[in-house]
C-alpha cells in the first residue's frame, strides 16, 4: 500500500477510521524528510495493513501547528484515536521496524487507562 496524504479535510476520517495510523510529518524543502521518505515508503509496503500517511507541513500548517511538530520529520504513530508514539528526526529502516512491532504489541487497554488517569490528575 502507497502512502496517502492527510489533510485538514481528511484527517478525522482517515486517523478515526483506522485503528493503526503513521504519520510522517514532512516538507519538501527538508533534507532528511527527503532521507526519510523511501524508508517510509518502504515500509508501507511491508505492513499492508496499517495505513501509512504524510502531513506536508508546508501545505497543512493548520494540522502541524495542533500537533506542536516544530522539528521535521516527525514520525507519529496513532492506535485506536490514540498518539502512541512521536518522535522527530529520520529513522534508520531497523528503528522504524522496531517502533512499528512495539506499537502492534502495545495493550491498547491498558494505553487508555493510563491516558485516563493522566487526564484526571
Amino acid at each position: 500500500m502507497s502512502t496517502v496524504e492527510l489533510t485538514k479535510d481528511n484527517f478525522d476520517e482517515i486517523v478515526s477510521g483506522n485503528g493503526f495510523v503513521l504519520i510522517d510529518f514532512w516538507a519538501s524543502w527538508c533534507g532528511p524528510c527527503r532521507q526519510f521518505a523511501p524508508v517510509f515508503e518502504a515500509a508501507s509496503e511491508r505492513h499492508q495493513d496499517l495505513v501509512f500517511a504524510k502531513v506536508d507541513t508546508e501545505a497543512q500548517q493548520e494540522l502541524a501547528a495542533a500537533f506542536e511538530i516544530r522539528s521535521i520529520p516527525t514520525l507519529m504513530i496513532v492506535r485506536d484515536n490514540v498518539a502512541v508514539f512521536a518522535q522527530p528526526g529520520a529513522l534508520p529502516e531497523a528503528a522504524l521496524e522496531d517502533v512499528i512491532g512495539q506499537a502492534r504489541k502495545l495493550d491498547m487497554d491498558e494505553v487508555r487507562k493510563s491516558v485516563e488517569a493522566a487526564q484526571q490528575q
